[in-house]
This record gives structure tokens, C-alpha cells and sequence, in this order.
């Protein structure tokens, strides 16, 4: 097959200096559980626009790049964190009035991690850290640009993977408790789930999760240690749990 060339692939007449120019970017929403809470990974940024306001990572995309290479070269320079094999994409913005400099149109890239180690500030971040989602959802932490917007559009999708995917199984380690996995689901809809309930809805089907004849390591306030779980085949069809709709979730 022949190599197309660019003279073959653009058609007559055709000037590309009669539309209007905009840039891309991509915004990075990585969220994660700690000490029982949602959190999401922020940067406080060092330069305009919004400088010293947090926002998500994220920045411009370089000719020779692809969208998925930009999203995980801003996300390591900005924080340390490599997610590279499990970003994916759940959004597209472009709101002209998005970002002051000019027109910016942004994908949003969304992972979920058990731990996201170092978090280490770098390039044109004053500072990195994770943020408790509730603050960040209520207005508490308030966000650059259109990022308040994106972080809840990341929230509402994992919402809804929970009830038909294995992303539960994605905050908690390769074996966990159940009250561990209980808290993801409380955590991420915002609901209080009855322990019992839980445990039944888990273990009484088959495939999703299977001991490992072992425990977790003695809390401070003594008692039998709770059972290890892993993770079974059967989150790769679906979730067993569905979010409570008589609750007041968040």
C-alpha cells in the first residue's frame, strides 16, 4: 500500500488559517480511599491564571503526543503518581469561557488507586495532596477553572461503575476485609450499608469473593481479627451490590 502523502490528503484550496485556532489539554481525576474516606489527588497551582488555587492535574498537550501520553506526563510531573495503565477517559469540555488565556478544550481522564504512594509536587504545582471529596463536593476546597464540574462528573461515573463493574475491587488491596469493602461503597454513594446485609449480598453468591483462610493483623482494641477476602471472577460481569435509592446519598 502506498504512503499517503500530505499533499494527497488535503484537499484543494483547503487553508487551515480560516478556522479559528484552540488549544487541548487533560485534567486528571484520581480518587482513592483513606482512612475510610473518598479522597481526591489535588495540586495547588504556582502560576496564572488562578494561581495558589487548587485544581486537578492536568496541562497542555504537545504535538508529538498522544491524549493518553499527555495525561500521564502531566499527571508524574506534576504529583510523582503513575497511573498510566489505568487512565481512561469519561469526559470532553470546551466551554470557550473555560480558561481565561484562550479557547481550551480539555479530556478528562479518570483512575481509581489502592494507594497512590509519594505524592511529590512538581513543575508548575506549589504543592500536591489529597483532599477529602466531601470538601471538595460542598465547596469547602474550592477549584480552579471548571474543575469543580469535571471532579463530580468523575464522582457520578464511578458511582455508577459500582453497581456494574469490578472498580469496588480497585481501592482495596489484592486481599481485603469486607468491612474494607463495605466502606468504598458507603464512601463513594454516600450511604450507610448494614453490615450484615453487606456480607450476605457478598459472600452468599458465589464468585465474588473467595477466603484465604488467613485474618488481618490484630486491631488496638483487641478482639478476633476479621477474615481476608480476594477478589473473585465474577466483578468482571458486573457488581453485586446496588446503591440504596431510599437513602440520602450525596
Amino acid at each position: 500500500m502506498a504512503t499517503r502523502t500530505r499533499d494527497d490528503s488535503v484537499p484543494d484550496g483547503y487553508d487551515p488559517s480560516q478556522f479559528p485556532a484552540f488549544a487541548v489539554t487533560v485534567d486528571v481525576v484520581i480518587l482513592t480511599m483513606s482512612e475510610g474516606a473518598l479522597h481526591v489527588l489535588l495540586v495547588r497551582r504556582g502560576q496564572a491564571p488562578y494561581q495558589g488555587m487548587w485544581a486537578i492535574p492536568g496541562g497542555f498537550k504537545l504535538p508529538t503526543e498522544t491524549l493518553h501520553e499527555a495525561a500521564r506526563r502531566e499527571l508524574v510531573e506534576e504529583t510523582g503518581v503513575d497511573a498510566a495503565s489505568l487512565l481512561t477517559q469519561f469526559g470532553a469540555y470546551g466551554d470557550p469561557e473555560r480558561d481565561p488565556r484562550m479557547n481550551v478544550v480539555t479530556i478528562g481522564y479518570l483512575a481509581v488507586l489502592r494507594d497512590v504512594g509519594a505524592v511529590v509536587a512538581g513543575t508548575d504545582a506549589a504543592d500536591a495532596a489529597l483532599m477529602p471529596i466531601d470538601q471538595v463536593l460542598d465547596g469547602s476546597v474550592e477549584l480552579a477553572f471548571d474543575h469543580l464540574q469535571i471532579v463530580r462528573d468523575a464522582v457520578a461515573r464511578v458511582r455508577v461503575e459500582l453497581e456494574v463493574s469490578g472498580v469496588a475491587t480497585a481501592f482495596v488491596g489484592t486481599t481485603f476485609t469486607l468491612a474494607e469493602l463495605r466502606q468504598v461503597y458507603e464512601a463513594v454513594w454516600g450511604v450507610h450499608l448494614d453490615g450484615a446485609n453487606f456480607r450476605r449480598s457478598i459472600v452468599a453468591e458465589s464468585g465474588w469473593v473467595i477466603p484465604t483462610g488467613h485474618r488481618a493483623q490484630p486491631g488496638a482494641a483487641g478482639g478476633k481479627p476479621p477474615e481476608l477476602f480476594r477478589a473473585g471472577r465474577a466483578w468482571k460481569h458486573g457488581g453485586p451490590i446496588r446503591r440504596p435509592r431510599n437513602q440520602k446519598g450525596r
